[in-house]
C-alpha cells in the first residue's frame, strides 16, 4: 500500500467521530466468524487480541484454543463461550470450524508460523497476528506464498503503524516544517532487555515505523556487543519468549533507506533512561519531531535548529490530526488504536476491498528483514543488502 492509499484508507477508518462501540463498524454489512488462537504460559492472548473482537459487533468469537487447560477455561470465561468452544489443539479447532478471522494471540513468536500456515490452510480469510511477526525470513517466505496462494488477508499488531497522525506528520516533512529531513534515530526501551531482545520485542515497532518514513530499507551495518567486547560465537543463547537465537547486550545499527535517508537504531540494556527513549525522532535541519511508542499524543514537534548552540526552545508541541499544537479531533482515538480496533477494522476492509492490510505481509516482513539483518551484518562484518540472501537465522549460521 503505498502512502495515498494508506491515507484514505486511515482516514476511511476512523469516518467521522470514533468510539469504542459499534459506531466504529456500522457501515459494515457482513458478519465475521473469528477464532482466537492463545497458549497460556507460552505468551498467552497478546495484548488484547483476543478481546478487540468483543467490541465488533459485526463479529462473532466462536472458539477459542489453548493446549493449557486452566488457561483454556479461564479464556473461555473471560470471552462468554461454552465449554465446548474451547478447544486444546488449535488444528482441530480451524479444521471444525473454518472461520473466516483467525487472531493469533501469543507473543512468543516461534509459534506463529505454524499457526498461520494452519489457519491459511483452514480457509481463514484474514489473519490478525501479535508481534514479533516471525522469526526468520524463511519463515516469511512461507508466510508470504501460502497467503499469496489462498488470497488470505494478513496484519500484524504493530499498533502504532495504523496511527492516522502518521499522516500529520507526513505533511510536516513535505512542507518542510522540520527543514531538510538530516536523519532518523531510534531506541528500545534500554532496560533489562536491551540488546537482541529489546530489537524484538520493542523495536521491532520502532524500525516498522523507521520504514514508514524513510522508504524500503536497502543496507544495514550493524555491530552487536556483550559487556563493551564485540560478540562472538560462544556469546550466543536461545532467548526467551520463543525468540530463538539470541546474542549482547547492546547493539548498534545503521540503515539506508530508498528515500535517502539514513536511519540508526540503538540499544543499550540498562541504559538509564528510563524507558524514555522508546520510539524514534525524525531530525530536520529547523526542528525535530518525536515519536514515543504507544504514547498519547503519539508525537511531539520540537521547533527550532537542533545542533544550534544557542537554540533554547524546549518547546514541545503535541501533534494531532488536526496538526501542530491542535487538540485531537477524532473522539478517544488513542483507546481505538491501542485496543486495535482501527487495525482490526482496516483488516476487515481489506478483505472487502482485496487489498493489502496497512501493516501487512510486506511491511511487517521488512520489519523481519530489517532485524534479522543487524544479525547478519554482525555476523559478516559488513554491510548487508536487502531482501536478505540468508533466510534462515543468521546467528543460527555463526562460525
Amino acid at each position: 500500500m503505498d502512502r495515498r492509499q494508506f491515507s484514505a484508507t486511515t482516514l476511511s477508518l476512523l469516518g467521522g467521530a470514533v468510539h469504542c462501540s459499534a459506531e466504529t463498524f456500522s457501515n459494515e454489512a457482513r458478519s465475521w466468524s473469528v477464532a482466537v488462537i492463545g497458549h497460556t504460559g507460552r505468551g498467552d492472548y497478546g495484548h488484547g487480541l483476543d478481546t478487540v473482537w468483543q467490541h465488533v459487533p459485526n463479529a462473532t468469537v466462536k472458539c477459542v484454543a489453548d493446549a493449557d487447560a486452566t488457561g483454556l477455561a479461564r479464556e473461555l470465561t473471560k470471552l462468554g463461550l461454552d465449554a465446548d468452544q474451547g478447544y486444546s489443539d488449535y488444528r482441530l479447532m480451524l479444521r471444525e470450524v473454518q472461520p473466516d478471522i483467525v487472531a493469533i494471540c501469543p507473543r512468543h513468536v516461534d509459534q506463529h508460523c505454524d499457526m498461520i500456515l494452519a489457519a491459511v490452510n483452514a480457509g481463514a480469510k484474514g489473519i490478525y497476528v501479535e508481534k514479533p511477526f516471525v522469526q526468520t525470513p524463511k519463515q516469511l517466505d512461507e508466510v508470504v506464498k501460502a497467503c499469496h496462494r489462498s488470497g488470505a488477508k494478513l496484519a500484524v499488531a504493530h499498533r502504532n503503524r495504523y496511527h492516522p497522525v502518521l499522516q500529520t506528520i507526513d505533511g510536516l516533512v513535505r512542507d518542510g516544517k522540520i527543514g531538510r529531513l538530516l536523519e532518523i534515530r531510534g531506541r528500545g526501551k534500554g532496560d533489562g532487555r536491551g540488546g537482541a531482545e529489546d530489537l524484538w520485542v520493542l523495536g521491532s515497532h520502532v524500525v516498522n515505523l523507521m520504514a514508514y518514513f524513510g522508504g524500503a530499507p536497502k543496507t544495514c551495518s550493524a555491530t552487536l556487543y556483550r559487556g563493551g567486547r564485540r560478540v562472538v560465537k560462544e556469546d550466543r543463547v536461545v532467548g526467551g519468549e520463543g525468540l530463538g537465537w539470541l546474542a549482547g547486550d547492546e547493539l548498534h545499527a545503521t540503515y539506508r533507506f530508498a528515500k535517502g535517508i539514513t536511519g540508526y537504531f540503538d540499544s543499550i540494556a540498562n541504559d538509564g533512561t528510563e524507558n524514555q527513549g522508546f520510539g524514534l525522532s525524525l531530525i530536520g535541519s529547523q526542528g525535530r519531531i518525536q515519536i514515543w511508542c504507544d504514547d498519547s499524543p503519539l508525537a511531539r514537534f520540537i521547533p527550532g535548529n537542533p545542533f544550534h548552540a544557542f537554540n533554547s526552545s524546549e518547546e514541545a508541541l503535541p501533534i494531532s490530526t488536526a496538526g501542530v499544537g491542535q487538540i485531537e479531533p477524532v473522539d478517544g482515538l488513542h483507546k481505538q488504536i491501542y485496543r486495535h480496533l482501527v487495525p482490526v477494522k482496516d483488516l476487515l476492509d481489506s478483505i472487502r476491498g482485496d487489498r493489502e492490510p496497512i501493516c501487512g505481509l510486506k511491511d511487517a516482513g521488512m520489519t523481519v528483514e530489517m532485524i534479522c539483518g543487524v544479525f547478519e551484518s554482525h555476523r559478516l562484518g559488513r554491510t548487508v543488502k536487502f531482501p536478505l540472501v540468508q533466510r534462515d537465522h543468521p546467528l543460527s549460521k555463526f562460525q
